[in-house]
């Protein structure tokens, strides 16, 4: 967890760092969408659109119930606890908050706008996952009278639906980086760009992620969130600060035979890669 939490329980510990990678994943995937949404934007307006579309469907299918959960099960046991009536109204107030800057994305009169709004509601989502790991999880698991273990049972808004966040192989063992480079190259069918002259692209028209300032922990959600907003027949750019080996394995667990890859750069400040949706 990103706080130390006392538990009562070890379920609840653990019932603690469930909903703690949930947030992660969210808050990557929000991220993501947002990036691409805020590059579409100077860009082509039919592909702002689309991307601000699969956004508002993010939020109403993924976001937003996972608010709706949090206020049927944990809000009400934490706002019994002493001194945390007024946190849990401020958490309340946050949530309408947040379903209005969701209107305001969808009914956006002009990309820039929709993306402006866009990034108030990431800022603000962020702003609010970070005080519910901080101040609400650890009140309710440190309760002796509340299990939240059993208050999340069977609570898949608030738990996800078992998706890998991406943290655990953010930074995989070096061997991941030092060996099968060139196979994931060969395999992907990608080249490296002009920096070795294998055939990469010099030119690409495609918005540019770059990860290399996305806390570690919502990184790879980041790229998912990211990638969930590129249709067929289009492609991101990505940059990271390293060869991301672990998370094209990701990518491709996730979504076998979509993506293809072409390294249009290979460090050493940066690596670029073009994945392009078959």
């Amino acid at each position: 967890m990103s706080t130390l939490t006392i538990a009562s329980d070890p379920q609840d510990a653990a019932a603690a760092e469930a909903v703690e990678a949930h947030h992660t994943q969210l808050a990557g995937e929000l991220a993501g969408r947002v990036a691409l949404l805020l590059t579409a934007a100077d860009g082509d307006p039919a592909e702002a659109e689309a991307v601000r579309s699969g956004l508002v469907g993010f939020c109403e299918r993924d976001l937003l119930p996972h608010a709706a959960a949090e206020e049927r099960t944990l809000y009400p046991a934490a706002r019994d606890l002493a001194g945390a009536r007024l946190l849990v109204d401020g958490m309340l107030a946050e949530h309408r908050r947040l379903t209005a800057l969701v209107e305001a994305v969808r009914g956006a009169g002009s990309p820039v706008r929709a993306a402006a709004e866009a990034r108030a509601l990431q800022v603000l989502f962020e702003e609010h996952l970070e005080k519910e790991n901080t101040l609400v999880l650890p009140l309710l698991a440190g309760a002796a009278d509340i299990s939240l273990h059993g208050l999340l049972a069977g609570m898949h808004e608030l738990l996800g639906h078992g998706h890998d966040d991406g943290r655990e192989h953010e930074h995989g063992p070096a061997h991941e980086h030092e060996h099968g480079a060139e196979g994931a190259a060969a395999e992907s069918g990608g080249g490296c760009g002009g920096s070795c002259a294998c055939g990469g692209s010099d030119e690409v028209d495609a918005p540019e992620l770059d990860v290399r300032e996305v806390p570690h922990a919502i990184r790879h959600a980041t790229v998912f969130g990211a990638l969930s907003a590129v249709p067929a027949g289009r492609a991101l750019v990505l940059v990271a600060p390293h060869d991301p080996l672990p998370l094209l394995r990701q990518i491709e667990s996730r979504h076998p035979d979509t993506f293809t890859v072409e390294y249009l750069e290979r460090g050493p400040e940066a690596w670029r890669l073009l994945l392009s949706h078959r």
